[in-house]
């Protein structure tokens, strides 16, 4: 497992563990991610993940990035 945010752009990937307090946990599953999810990163910007989940694109802190494993 590794960290969303060292993850290749455009490779679908399955979330494996979601990490961080509960109120972090549950702001990232409200925006759709949750573990068995499939998601791919579209490209990262500066201190932002841009990452594909479901039908949407989401962008993300870096920080929090590193909460979601692959």
């Amino acid at each position: 497992m590794m960290p969303l945010v060292y993850a290749e752009t455009g490779k679908p990937l399955i979330i494996r563990k979601i990490s961080g307090s509960p109120e972090v946990k549950r702001h990232l599953e409200d925006l759709g991610f949750n573990v068995g999810t499939e998601v791919s990163v579209v490209s990262i910007l500066g201190e932002n993940v841009i990452v594909k989940v479901k039908e949407s694109r989401i962008a993300v802190s870096s920080e929090l990035a590193r909460k979601i494993s692959i």
